[in-house]
């Protein structure tokens, strides 16, 4: 029995012996971690520097300056060299206007046509005095032939002495006479031919044509109202149809100041800016500076020409041009390329390095740039497209430094 109970008595499970054997010690050791942690985190916090502020620009490709190439800017207005209001030589009655404002014409193109009905009937006047001049020369040509006939017979009989002297003189009188009348009538008929061709040319006056190829910019009459050559009528008559410009003659005058001419010379290569397009530069070169002075204005005129005409150049557009250095032009300076300021760039134990600046971390990098005049530098490498770069690198900003942005 005694036995039986000793085994039982060795089956049975210590509840308390077990309990204390299977305690789990990882929650001790993961707080004592966690707590490790913290006091890592919080003595990097109060020893690690404060991020330097910066100011930050992103690296793109752009079209050079005019400020960076240019000895001297200044401003004009793109004009044209052919330039013309059509108008008439006569006082008439605008009878058809044949063109519109954008309208392109040829050479010898009709733009309108005038009243020309007297001028139809004076020609039809001077026509049939033609007609009348021309007969009586051909009756004249007719008595002329009868009249020599007639002083040859007689002259043959006065050979033969059966008429008198005087019978002769009176027969050679009337020839010579006839012979007089018909010069007369010949200079008659010239003179009538001339006075149809006046009339003519008046009449082919009323059809207005233009003078050159180019584009109507302004309507200026229309059918019913007068035009002249001169301003008449109270300023109820009309002294042009139409002003033309031919788009193949347009360039820029800028006035100089007499100061600065000396940097101005014929051929220098130019960069032209439209007002209405800023981020557009046009390649252009000096024409011709005019020899003369503006002595109110102290400028000289300088005539510079596009190198490529475009559409969207206007008369009367305003300009900003910049001549630039010949040295610039061998170079390219239209060229697209990466400018950066030049006070990005700092020296770095001796290499000259910008700062680039990604996950708010300055980065060091070496770069190779080319000086330009206007206080830029062309990258050639070493930045990329897009990278965000330091504008002015403070003295303590090193590789791997913290940084904020403005």
């Amino acid at each position: 029995m005694n036995d039986k109970s000793d085994l039982l008595s060795q089956l049975r499970i210590d509840r308390d012996e077990h309990a204390d054997s299977a305690s789990p010690k990882w929650p001790w050791v993961l707080g004592g971690a966690l707590l490790l942690l913290l006091l890592v985190g919080a003595s990097w916090a109060l020893t690690r520097p404060d991020p330097i502020n910066v100011e930050t620009r992103m690296a793109k490709v752009t079209q050079a300056r005019n400020s960076a190439a240019s000895v001297l800017d200044a401003t004009g207005y793109v004009t044209a060299r052919r330039y013309a209001t059509v108008s008439s030589k006569v006082t008439a009655k605008v009878v058809e206007v044949l063109v519109e404002e954008g309208m392109s014409v040829d050479e010898g193109q009709v733009v309108a046509r005038l009243d020309d009905s007297n001028a139809s009937k004076s020609l039809a006047v001077e026509q049939a005095n033609l007609t009348l001049a021309q007969a009586q020369l051909e009756e004249i040509r007719a008595r002329l032939i009868e009249a020599r006939r007639v002083r040859d017979r007689v002259a043959t009989l006065h050979q033969r002495e059966l008429v008198s002297e005087s019978e002769l003189d009176v027969a050679t009188s009337n020839y010579d006479s006839l012979k007089a009348q018909l010069s007369a009538r010949d200079a008659n008929v010239l003179s009538a031919r001339r006075r149809v061709e006046l009339q003519q040319q008046h009449l082919e006056d009323l059809v207005l044509r233009a003078p050159f190829s180019g584009v109507v910019v302004s309507k200026d009459a229309q059918p019913g109202e007068m035009i002249s050559p001169v301003s008449a009528g109270g300023g109820f008559t009309r002294t042009g149809i139409c002003s033309l410009v031919d788009m193949g003659s347009l360039e820029i005058e800028v006035d100089v100041n007499e100061a600065y001419i000396q940097r101005v010379f014929s051929g220098q290569p130019v960069q032209a800016t439209l007002e209405a397009y800023p981020d557009w530069i046009i390649p252009a070169e000096v024409i011709a500076i005019v020899p003369t002075a503006d002595r109110q204005k102290a400028t000289v005129k300088v005539r510079v020409g596009f190198k490529e005409l475009d559409s969207r150049v206007l008369p009367d557009m305003g300009v900003r041009v910049a001549f630039l250095e010949e040295e610039e032009r061998r170079q390219g300076s239209s060229d697209s390329a990466l400018l950066i300021p030049g006070s990005a760039l700092v020296e770095r134990n001796g290499q000259p390095v910008v700062f680039v600046v990604k996950d708010a971390v300055a980065h060091q990098r070496v770069i190779e740039a080319r000086e330009r005049s206007g206080g830029e530098l062309v990258v050639l490498s070493g930045l990329e497209p897009g990278e965000h770069y330091v504008v002015d690198p403070p003295s303590r900003l090193v590789e791997g430094a913290a940084v904020s942005t403005n």
